[in-house]
């Protein structure tokens, strides 16, 4: 495992974060990887996981109501309330442009509603072995929302099992039919438009107590690598990070294809 000394000169911005090798499990990198902390809307794969899972009719059609408004934080959102939208355009808004209504809807209308929404939460945590997970609402904006860079790492690769939600999280955008009016919906994590980067799943997040955080599933030198981001203080600074781990993982396999030269 690499120490953050060894891969450059300065620590990156962001307060937690691991690199993991999602085939042999190995630790490329960590910092503070076991610290639990909020994770904002990182908590959307776990609600689009649940949502797949139950198997639903995904054109089934939802419309938003009063109880799908935050009032936690009062973010906004672009569906207003009396919208009729299908489960699966909700699906793709929740994951996609992390809209907070389209998450909080498709969990309202669960079977068995937000209850038992939160009782597959927790089976599908426990099945994960996310043991340093806790998730109290669908959409990220409760601080009671936590959990670790390593768990989210776990994660991340149980979402990447879900077609859909690779799909959906590394498109750059879509126009999206809302309430008759065709509206252009934008990727948080620009990177995916990035000709530099072959991201295979991507979620971001952010709430004032969880700071900038990001998720991803990459092929970078040859492998397939989790990256998960957490608490940086700006998205500019989430970004920097996320460069610098590609750069790190570019040069170790620049300096193990060296060694197997010499070796020969």
């Amino acid at each position: 495992m690499l120490a953050a000394s060894s891969a450059w000169s300065s620590p990156l911005g962001s307060r937690h974060a691991i690199v993991l090798d999602e085939q042999t499990g190995e630790i490329i990198f960590e910092k503070n990887a076991s610290d639990i902390v909020p994770i904002a809307s990182i908590t959307k794969l776990m609600t689009a996981m649940i949502v797949l899972d139950a198997r639903l009719d995904m054109y089934e059609p939802i419309m938003i109501t009063d109880a799908d408004v935050d009032t936690l934080k009062n973010s906004s959102s672009r569906i207003p309330v009396g919208a009729v939208l299908s489960r699966h355009t909700l699906l793709e808004l929740a994951l996609m442009s992390s809209d907070n209504r389209a998450a909080h809807a498709l969990a309202r209308t669960y079977p068995g509603g937000l209850s038992q929404f939160r009782v597959a939460v927790r089976n599908k945590a426990y099945e994960l072995n996310l043991r340093r997970t806790n998730i109290e609402e669908p959409t990220g904006l409760s601080p009671y929302n936590t959990s670790t860079a390593s768990d989210l790492a776990k994660m991340a690769i149980a979402a990447g099992h879900y077609p859909e939600i690779e799909r959906i999280t590394t498109a750059a955008g879509d126009l999206v039919d809302v309430d008759g009016r065709l509206q252009q919906y934008h990727n948080t994590n620009r990177l995916v438009s990035d000709r530099n980067w072959t991201i295979m799943l991507s979620k971001t997040g952010f709430t004032r107590e969880a700071g900038r955080c990001i998720v991803m599933r990459v092929r970078e030198a040859g492998r397939d690598v989790i990256m998960v981001l957490l608490n940086a203080k700006e998205t500019a600074i989430r970004t920097a990070d996320a460069n610098v781990l590609q750069r790190m993982l570019m040069d170790r396999e620049r300096m193990q294809i060296l060694a197997d030269f010499k070796m020969r």
